[in-house]
């Protein structure tokens, strides 16, 4: 699913970038010379860190942007979202997540250089 959702973005111009791990996933938030504008992340990732933990951090560099989550679990109801995020229950269709991503992008342009999406699921 990971690799239709990536060609999907790259088909509309987004640059994106994926991980398949929680692990590898912020490795890549952290690397400073990547600037990462928006998220997409399932809630349940392979690996120890989850994709509440991996949202957290994206956030560290872009406290007010929304997030992307999907997963095939009911969301924990204490967990708060950041205001305009997207919550998609699977099976989700890469159209839809392409379409939160072009809604968002409207809403909040990206920074400079361009919208780099970044799928972690």
């Amino acid at each position: 699913m990971r690799d239709c959702l990536v060609a999907e973005l790259q088909d509309v111009g987004y640059q994106v970038v994926a991980a398949d791990t929680g692990e590898k996933a912020l490795t890549v938030l952290q690397d400073k010379a990547r600037n990462i504008d928006w998220l997409f992340t399932d809630i349940r990732l392979p690996g120890v860190i989850d994709g509440w933990r991996v949202a957290d951090e994206f956030r560290l560099t872009h406290p007010f942007r929304p997030v992307v989550y999907a997963t095939a679990y009911a969301p924990e109801q204490a967990r708060q979202q950041l205001h305009g995020s997207y919550f998609f229950r699977k099976p989700y269709r890469p159209e839809q997540i392409v379409a939160a991503f072009q809604r968002l992008s409207t809403d909040m342009p990206a920074g400079p250089g361009g919208a780099e999406a970044w799928p972690a699921a």
